[in-house]
């Protein structure tokens, strides 16, 4: 699974591959030079003899344009003295250009993680501009941009901008379901014009037995997902057998082109559930017994009484006494045809 880095330290480059610079968090890049320090993700500062001057703190990381492979931006530095020139009291600011390798100026790392090439002061926006070469190493997986999967048609829980959000890389007690809970409905979306490349789901179950799966909904045939028109997965399961720790079910997105998101969601099965099929029989079995003590029943009424002890014999009767004309009336013609002549 693309798994959430553990600081916001990471970024994507212009193909979508994520480079994670998590270790890296507050190493400090020098430049003698100008007494500039760059603490990576961390802050940027001016340090001399008489004192330091904040050029703001980290905000974000993104691709950059040209030979620039990243640019980090750095806001709400020192605002003394630049109360006039600056947005909306921002204070200093500083942008941190980042080179995959060695500097473009020729300027030679001593340092193998990379070095601070050059710095340029803008005094009339209080900015700074540093251009650093950084060691980036190899690249993560290819992230699949704007994929979201939530329990709400806009919501992000599980799965936010292709990133598998924590709690379910792997099932945790405080993230799974209840054993009551048999119906669980998850909701994609995707940028509209890749929505296609999404395909339908797959899924396992940890341990394999014990769990009763069934997946269903327009995302598990594969149906484009899109920001206006969320596809939905529900996933429908039964226990089967009472387990002490969680079941994990992990389910696999497919994307063409890029690596599948996966994302696992724990089931909690603290007793066996038992299913329609169980019910089916029980009713079967039921209705058996039911009919088998109704003929039960009717035999011996018609060995005690005999054939009037059938339904509606009483009234066939007396309409055979009235096409052979007795006077249906009289007591003891009506008894004489039940019972015969005394």
């Amino acid at each position: 699974a693309v798994v959430a880095p553990e600081t916001n330290c990471y970024v994507l480059d212009k193909s979508n591959y994520i480079y994670d610079f998590t270790k890296w968090v507050g190493k400090e890049f020098e430049y003698e030079g100008k007494d500039l320090v760059v603490r990576l993700c961390n802050d940027v500062q001016n340090r001399s003899k008489s004192g330091y001057v904040d050029f703001g703190h980290f905000n974000h990381f993104v691709a950059g344009h040209g030979n620039v492979d990243f640019v980090q931006e750095y806001y709400h530095g020192d605002l003394r003295s630049c109360e006039y020139y600056v947005y909306d009291n921002m204070g200093r600011t500083a942008q941190v250009n980042i080179f995959c390798g060695n500097c473009t100026n020729g300027a030679t790392c001593k340092d193998e993680s990379g070095c601070i090439c050059s710095v340029t002061y803008d005094t009339t926006s209080c900015r700074v501009i540093v251009d650093l070469a950084l060691s980036c190493g190899q690249p993560g997986p290819r992230i699949f941009q704007g994929f979201t999967v939530g329990f709400h048609p806009r919501a992000w829980e599980v799965v936010y901008n292709g990133i598998t959000q924590w709690g379910y890389v792997k099932p945790q007690y405080g993230f799974s379901f209840g054993t009551e809970q048999t119906k669980v409905s998850l909701y994609f979306t995707a940028v509209a014009a890749l929505s296609k490349l999404v395909s339908k789901p797959l899924y396992k179950v940890f341990p394999e037995k014990g769990l009763e799966i069934k997946l269903s909904g327009s995302a598990s045939t594969g149906d484009p997902p899109t920001t206006l028109s969320p596809t939905v997965l529900d996933v429908t399961w039964r226990c089967q057998t009472k387990q002490d720790t969680p079941y994990e079910v992990n389910i696999t997105v497919p994307i063409e082109g890029y690596d599948p998101v996966n994302f696992s969601l724990g089931k909690l099965c603290e007793y066996e559930q038992k299913g329609w099929a169980t019910f089916g029989v029980l009713c079967c079995v039921l209705i058996v017994l039911s009919t088998a003590f109704c003929c039960a029943g009717f035999f011996y009424k018609t060995r005690v009484e005999g054939l009037y002890a059938l339904p509606g014999m009483n009234i066939l009767a007396a309409c055979l006494e009235v096409t052979s004309g007795n006077d249906v009336s009289s007591q003891s013609s009506w008894e004489d045809s039940k019972y015969g002549s005394m």
